[in-house]
């Protein structure tokens, strides 16, 4: 291995305009592939194709359409949606929304199909009609029907009749290409423009599952403006403050830049579409790719400083450090290409290409930057002093070796401490917090859970068993019961459901006598009551997004105020659990995007365990391999394993629940965190072996030569995920986060933990 390091570093120096400008040249090749990346802002996009709950809820779909829509919610300043004006602001948004492109249905209460008897017919007309005209009797009348109708109250208005709903139903058609959402937004925002400009007594708010794809499209893109440019000063001054030299500074920044647009160039060639998960490739890179460079570079100064000729110095660097960096490279990028495992296709992106970006980084610090650094004009004051007597770093390996014992059983401690934290951890995720107050979707949604149903919706398909077979009283008497006992449940606000129709058609058949408000008793006489009233609906305001085409199931929608994942899951298996009990032949499977977000978390991590599992397998024996010593390797394990479960330990202390992003976490910081204990054990090594030191000689020559840069380094990752943990994007926020903290772990394991550990096992050698 030393004669390969010898040559590389000959190499490198021999023909450094040729490997300088050939690396750029491949870079800007890579890069193309830029342009043909594409972004995806479609909420699915977490969900693999062979998710078994997005499975059910595409065959749901298939059968009662599939749509997305656009929600608004008006709240009166008087108090009441009913007074003439607000009613006339009503009818007239009503009007308007079917102006909005894909638009096929819209409901509200101006709309709401109303029926009553007159004499021996059926009517079925608007529950609101010219609002202007309306008398107050009028308008009382359309209070009692709205705050006391089963399918209205808690859906489109409030109990108090505070607060009111429009909801348009967006279709999405087949081919998916001529879907343009930003142009379904645009006019949803112009109409909410117009509705404010002309109603300004009226609080408009905005939201729906539009606005949440668009959300997943913006997320990104904020990022990228807001975070990268604060990620890349930090690391730029953090560079120059650590190196001193602005041609060193040029040199790091420059190969964190092309390994950045390696990465993502290559993606574009490999096909790689982009989402709000996977756009944080850049700044993973960006951070992650100072590493190396570091590493390389504070050698070659250490060494120019103590009078080595450049040349010379970068020949020693690529030497002392070509072994940890590939080790640490290898590592990173395993750590990453597990996250193909996850059971989310964004992570998957994620991880591949900031793997692609990693090894890009590796090829261009061992390569690339010391032959530019072999070219560029770079002048280091020669130090006559002893550099390693008055370094902070030996200093502090002095105080790690004489007080071993004390601080090996604190660290010890502190880790068992701050694991515990582990079984206080539960699993729960609420997909619209994963954006933040500032997206004004965000504000509307909670407005909604508040004072309507909320966005988290259960759908059932129940099944009849035949043709025709919904119309059969002891199938909707079943219904019914499913549907009462839902609304037993605490955290349901709302149940969808066709027997509610029923029972008021049969009312109406008997001249609204409110003591034929139940169920038919013969299924004859259901079927003529339902063909009759859909005979009489308008179009758009069928009932095909309700009863299947031959008319053996019905769908039943259960809405619930955001309570999380955890609470939806609870819910659908109590529903199970009473369709098993009561009617085993309709038993299935709740379903709804609700659902399969539920899932995915509980889903993500038993895939990724198994991802954990192979990477620390892997790292494992390429740490062996590389040290060429069972024992270090083996040893190796504890600092690299234990700040993951230390920051898991923490997260389950303070905050308590584990979503979709910390799933992915130990796969992911695995192959980070080996980056300090690898050049702390190949630096301890090498004094053991090449210089003939003792355990704690070889301990404070590895703090003296490794330590200044495992402490920079530390301070860019930990500055890079610290700025992404500033995201208005909970995913990416959350990932900032537990990286950071688990980074800081890592620093402390290597610095107090790692070095006593050592001493404890080869000190009496």
């Amino acid at each position: 291995m030393q004669k390969i390091e010898n040559w590389i570093g000959v190499l490198v120096v021999k023909y450094r305009w040729f490997l300088a400008i050939g690396l750029f040249c491949f870079s800007m090749f890579a890069a193309s592939g830029m342009q043909f990346l594409t972004f995806s802002n479609d909420s699915r996009m977490f969900f693999s194709k062979d998710n078994p709950q997005l499975q059910a809820l595409e065959e749901l779909e298939k059968t009662y359409t599939q749509v997305e829509n656009v929600f608004y919610i008006l709240i009166p300043k008087s108090g009441t949606i009913f007074e003439k004006k607000s009613l006339a602001a009503l009818e007239f948004l009503t009007n308007e929304g079917w102006k909005i492109p894909y638009s096929s249905r819209v409901d509200s209460l101006s709309n709401y199909q109303h029926t009553q008897a007159f004499e021996d017919d059926l009517m079925v007309a608007d529950l609101i009609r010219d609002a202007e005209s309306l008398s107050d009797a009028d308008i009382a009348t359309i209070k009692q029907i709205a705050t006391t109708e089963p399918m209205l109250l808690h859906s489109l208005v409030d109990k108090k009749g505070s607060v009111t709903a429009v909801n348009i139903n967006i279709i999405k058609p087949n081919d998916q290409k001529s879907y343009d959402i930003k142009k379904i937004n645009k006019a949803a925002l112009d109409l909410k423009e117009l509705m404010e400009s002309k109603y300004p007594f009226l609080d408009i708010y905005l939201t729906g599952g539009v606005m949440i794809d668009v959300a997943f499209g913006e997320a990104p893109e904020r990022d990228m403006k807001a975070l990268i440019p604060i990620m890349f000063g930090f690391l730029l001054l953090l560079i120059l403050l650590s190196l001193r030299s602005v041609f060193a500074t040029f040199a790091t920044l420059t190969v964190i830049i092309l390994s950045t647009i390696t990465g993502l160039g290559i993606a574009g060639w490999l096909g790689i579409v982009l989402t709000p998960a996977s756009a944080n490739a850049p700044v993973i890179i960006l951070t992650l790719a100072v590493a190396d460079s570091i590493h390389i570079l504070v050698t070659v100064f250490y060494q120019m400083r103590i009078g080595t000729d450049k040349k010379e110095a970068i020949r020693d660097s690529i030497r002392t450090n070509l072994q940890p960096v590939l080790i640490t490279s290898i590592s990173t990028a395993i750590g990453f290409m597990t996250m193909n495992f996850s059971d989310a296709p964004p992570f998957r992106d994620l991880g591949n290409i900031v793997a692609l970006g990693v090894l890009a980084a590796f090829i261009y610090s061992v390569f690339f930057m010391p032959a530019l650094m072999a070219i560029l004009p770079i002048k280091v004051t020669k130090q006559e002093k002893d550099l390693k007597a008055n370094r902070p770093f030996t200093l502090l390996a002095n105080f790690v070796i004489k007080r071993r014992t004390p601080i090996f059983w604190t660290m010890l401690a502190a880790i068992l401490f701050t694991s515990s934290g582990i079984a206080k951890i539960h699993l729960n995720d609420d997909f619209i917090k994963y954006f933040d107050h500032s997206y004004d979707f965000r504000i509307a949604s909670d407005i909604s859970a508040e004072h309507l149903a909320g966005l988290e919706i259960i759908d059932w398909d129940l099944n009849a068993g035949e043709e025709g077979g919904i119309n059969d009283p002891k199938y909707l008497q079943t219904v019914e019961d499913f549907a009462n006992w839902f609304r037993e449940q605490p955290e349901v606000r709302h149940v969808y459901s066709i027997t509610d129709i029923m029972k008021r058609l049969n009312q109406n058949m008997h001249g609204d006598d409110p003591a034929f408000y139940q169920i038919p008793k013969e299924r004859n006489l259901a079927a003529q009551y339902l063909l009759l009233y859909e005979m009489n609906l308008p179009f758009g305001l069928d009932l095909n997004n309700r009863i299947n085409v031959d008319k053996s199931s019905t769908r039943l929608t259960v809405s619930t105020p955001n309570i999380g994942t955890a609470g939806v899951l609870s819910l659908e298996r109590r529903g199970r659990a009473w369709l098993e009990v009561h009617s085993p032949a309709m038993n299935t499977f709740g379903s709804g995007l609700s659902i399969i977000f539920s899932y995915i978390s509980e889903r993500n991590i038993r895939s990724m365990l198994k991802g954990s599992v192979i990477a620390l397998i892997l790292i494992s024996l390429i740490m062996i391999a590389a040290l060429r010593d069972l024992k270090l390797g083996l040893l190796s394990l504890l600092p690299n394993l234990t700040p993951a479960l230390m920051a898991f330990g923490v997260w389950g202390l303070v905050v308590g629940q584990v979503g979709l992003a910390v799933s992915v976490m130990i796969a992911m910081t695995l192959g980070i965190v080996v980056d300090d204990t690898v050049h702390f054990l190949s630096k301890y090594q090498r004094a053991r072996n090449e210089h003939g030191m003792n355990a704690e000689d070889a301990v404070r020559y590895a703090f003296t030569t490794v330590g200044t840069a495992i402490w920079v380094t530390t301070l860019a990752l930990v500055g890079g995920f610290t700025v992404l943990a500033f995201s208005g994007f909970q995913i990416n926020s959350h990932m900032g986060s537990m990286t950071t903290l688990t980074i800081v772990f890592a620093l402390i394991l290597d610095f107090f933990f790692l070095p006593t550990l050592l001493l404890k096992l080869e000190g009496s050698k």
